[in-house]
Order: structure tokens, then sequence, then C-alpha cells
């Protein structure tokens, strides 16, 4: 004869004791963002994006995805942003990511960077130089910019050069 029973005392038990949390969710990201990374605000300049798993050397951390527009759109849309968010991936394209949703957008300059900016068939994507451990900021040198060395460089690398 069946016993009645209890609801809750029936429930599959956790693994182990019965006293450890819950597994934690899986992290949702789309598939071009390889690592789980955090946007919060940065020494550098305005928000960052900071690194939540360790990342080896020599992989692709992720990419960013924005609208595709003309370079000399480009252009003018740089000067009516404070922030420019925008890489030019071909001599007549660029992408903007300003409505972007995709957290490498936040990615700022460093003169001594953990990671590379790579355009790779239209894309713009970013790759560890180095093991990067987690709440590390992830940085990039952003090489040749529309600022012609009037904007200074906050980066505080010892061997930053002081101005983009």
């Amino acid at each position: 004869m069946a016993q009645p029973h209890d609801d809750a005392a029936s429930a599959p038990a956790a693994a182990g004791s019965g006293n450890e949390p819950a597994a934690a969710p899986p992290v949702v990201r789309p598939p071009w963002q390889k690592f789980d990374v955090l946007v919060q605000r940065s020494l550098i300049d305005g928000h960052g994006v900071f690194a939540k798993e360790p990342i080896p050397p020599r992989v692709k951390i992720g990419e960013i995805r924005g609208e595709s527009i003309s370079v000399e759109a480009a252009r003018i849309r740089a000067t009516r942003h404070e922030r420019v968010m925008i890489v030019e991936v071909s001599e007549k394209k660029a992408i903007d990511f300003h409505r972007s949703t995709d957290p490498m957008r936040f990615t700022n300059h460093s003169c001594s960077p953990n990671a590379r900016l790579c355009i790779r068939q239209g894309r713009v994507e970013f790759y560890a130089l180095r093991a990067i451990v987690p709440g590390e900021e992830i940085t990039v040198n952003y090489g040749e910019t529309h600022h012609e060395g009037k904007l200074r460089c906050q980066c505080g690398a010892p061997n930053c050069v002081g101005k983009l």
C-alpha cells in the first residue's frame, strides 16, 4: 500500500550532502560571444568590458555586430557623438556600434593591451593576446584613429604614448 507523502520530501535531492546551493543557470550569450564578460565602470574611461571567466591566450573572445554604413557616413556620424563606436572595416565600409547590445563594444584602448581587434570578413573580432583572468579589463590598442592625436590617452600603462 502506498504511503502518503509530502511533495517537498519527494523532490529530487541536490547532489552531494544536500546542503549545496543549486547549480547556477547556464550563461546565455550569442554564439559569437565566446566567453562570459561583464560591462562595468572602467578606470580607463567610462565603461569597460571585463572577463567573468579565465580566457586562454590566442583564442577568440567575441565580436561586435552593428549597422553597416559607408565610410563617408561613418565619418559624419563620428563628429556627432561624444563617444565614437565606429570601426572602418574597408576603404568603403564601416560598422557603427552605437545601437549594438554586444558587450565587446565597450572595449577600451590600452597602450599595453591584453587583446587585439581583428577585422575578418567584414566582422570586428577580439582575440586574447595572453591569458586574461576573471575581473581583468579586456583592452585593445585602437591603432590609427580619427582623433589625430588630439584625444588624451588614459590607459595608465607604463609605456603609454599619451594620446590617441
